[in-house]
């Protein structure tokens, strides 16, 4: 099919695609692209977040590092600390 077909005729090209499989285009008799189906790529399935292998993984990782205190320790105390107290 040339660019012209597949521009002005789109529903007989996409006809043409699901039949054939691909469709060659040409421009000036001569062939310059050709038009394939998409196949969406398969995607991995996600694992499922293991809190103790998540520990294993940050002691592996951490070794003999000191620990740091966690996050949530570490917003309470901020948040402690920024309590409104009323003026005496």
């Amino acid at each position: 099919m040339t660019v012209r077909d597949i521009r002005h005729r789109w529903p007989e090209a996409e006809k043409a695609l699901a039949e054939d499989g691909e469709i060659v285009v040409t421009r000036d008799a001569k062939p310059v692209a050709k038009i394939i189906p998409y196949t969406a790529p398969a995607r991995k399935k996600r694992a499922r977040f293991d809190p103790e292998e998540h520990m294993r993984w940050l002691r592996e990782m951490w070794k003999d590092e000191p620990h740091q205190p966690s996050t949530d320790k570490l917003l309470r105390e901020d948040r402690e600390d920024d309590e409104w107290k009323p003026a005496k």
